[in-house]
């Protein structure tokens, strides 16, 4: 004898249909708090494993709180369990069907890459811009199926986070990189007065976000994405701060800065012209680079014509090691790279490239950026803010702070007072320049350095 079984189906909004109607590889949907994205999410994820007999869909939070509160409670509450039984160690739905909704959480991206390989026909990807671009790769190289089920990801988001640029990017000012296709993406805005319901339960909630103040006001209660209150660098404008490569002219001082570790190897090369304005032109980002090939990599893609006034590098780089009693400073040196000692104070740093990025009375910064320096360009507008301490940035997600510190040892070097003997640059004799690099420990470096008033050119 057939049991009826009963599935509560909730009745969408008009933005909320829109949502579920959306037939676009990658669809973003939301941009303001209270647009009724969590229960889009939902309601889409329950009418696709219903219509769709062993599908497999994926929602993923930030946080195990969010996904429990958002997600599985509610989903628990709506599907009885004769219908679609909650799995609690895969923290999986699975319907009678054969259809499957797997709930899972992201603390960092660490947690995305354990994913790698796994197949999935529908991911959502909830509140997207809590999560890196490398995230969103990861996933959607897992939407894949020997069958004849959509492809398709939903992205729910708010304009705040680490994620802001590249959504931004995608779906709001729709700048695509060659191999993204354009009518892949949609993005449908979502703000509170959509959602008559909260309208109606809640009014007072629209009067909290009209309170807010006006920046917040602007993301949270009109979904404005021109700017992200968490970026450190808000300021970087790509039509303002990159130019095309040109020919960097004779005449100009030119440095290296780099930050240097086995995880990554981020090097620029910087032009100064006679106004005090700087080019970065070169880049190079590389990992599991030894110190000798990381030495030989800058040299060789330094050419002939380049005469590096100075190659500035982290303090740390000349902290001695326990089991040899060389910094890799010396290390660096031994492969042909002699360093000069920039300076690690993080805030004085930022805000030394922050005064670089300002724009005088004419619209016009100090800080050029050469369109082939991409992770610099990609990187430096995604650092955020850290939350315990705003005034520094955020050194989570790690990979993105590189480059960024890579600038940073440059422009608290180029900022600071006249340069000591220890800083300047001196022309040395054959015979001294061979003692310079035939010392075995810095204390002797140091005494040939004061005798001569510099290191060696």
């Amino acid at each position: 004898m057939a049991v009826e079984v009963v599935v509560r189906l909730g009745k969408p909004q008009p933005k909320q249909r829109e949502f579920f109607l959306a037939r676009r590889k990658f669809v973003a949907f939301g941009g303001a708090r209270g647009g009724g994205k969590s229960w889009g999410v939902r309601e889409k994820a329950k009418r696709l494993a219903i219509k769709w007999a062993g599908i497999k869909i994926l929602i993923i939070r930030k946080t195990y709180a969010d996904l429990r509160d958002n997600h599985i409670l509610p989903l628990k509450a709506d599907l009885p369990p004769s219908f679609a039984e909650y799995k609690e160690q895969d923290k999986a739905f699975v319907f009678r069907n054969g259809s499957r909704i797997k709930c899972c959480y992201f603390a960092n991206e660490n947690d995305a890459l354990q994913y790698q390989g796994q197949e999935y026909d529908v991911i959502f990807l909830e509140e997207a811009t809590q999560f890196t671009e490398l995230v969103f790769n990861v996933m959607k190289a897992c939407l894949r199926g020997a069958n004849n089920f959509p492809k398709r990801m939903y992205l729910t988001c708010n304009p705040d986070g680490v994620g802001f640029l590249w959504v931004k990017r995608l779906f709001v000012s729709r700048e695509y990189e060659p191999n993204e296709n354009p009518d892949d993406y949609m993005f449908i805005q979502s703000l509170v007065d959509d959602n008559k319901i909260l309208m109606e339960t809640d009014p007072d909630y629209v009067k909290q976000l009209d309170s807010l103040p006006e920046d917040m006001r602007k993301r949270w209660r009109y979904g404005s994405w021109e700017v992200s209150e968490a970026q450190y660098f808000g300021e970087f404008d790509r039509n303002v701060h990159t130019c095309e490569p040109f020919v960097i002219p004779a005449d100009w001082r030119r440095y290296r800065a780099f930050d240097y570790g086995l995880d990554m190897l981020a090097c620029y090369w910087i032009a100064v012209d006679t106004l005090h304005n700087a080019y970065v032109y070169k880049e190079l980002c590389q990992s599991d680079l030894p110190i000798s090939t990381a030495a030989h990599k800058m040299l060789d893609m330094t050419t002939d014509d380049e005469d590096i006034y100075l190659t500035l590098a982290p303090p740390d780089l000349w902290n001695r090691s326990q089991e040899t009693g060389k910094s890799k400073a010396i290390l660096f040196d031994e492969a042909g790279l002699t360093l000069t000692q920039s300076n690690n104070d993080r805030e004085a740093g930022w805000l030394a490239i922050k005064e670089l990025l300002k724009k005088d009375a004419n619209g016009n910064p100090r800080l050029h950026i050469f369109t082939n320096c991409k992770r610099l360009i990609k990187h430096l507008p995604e650092l955020q803010r850290d939350e315990k301490k705003p005034t520094d940035c955020a050194t989570e997600p790690h990979d993105i702070t590189h480059s960024p510190d890579a600038l940073r040892y440059f422009a608290i070097y180029w900022t600071r007072p006249a340069p000591t003997p220890k800083d300047k640059r001196v022309k040395y004799r054959p015979d001294e320049l061979e003692d310079y690099r035939r010392a075995t420990t810095q204390e002797e470096r140091d005494l040939i350095i004061k005798r001569k008033g510099g290191l060696p050119l």
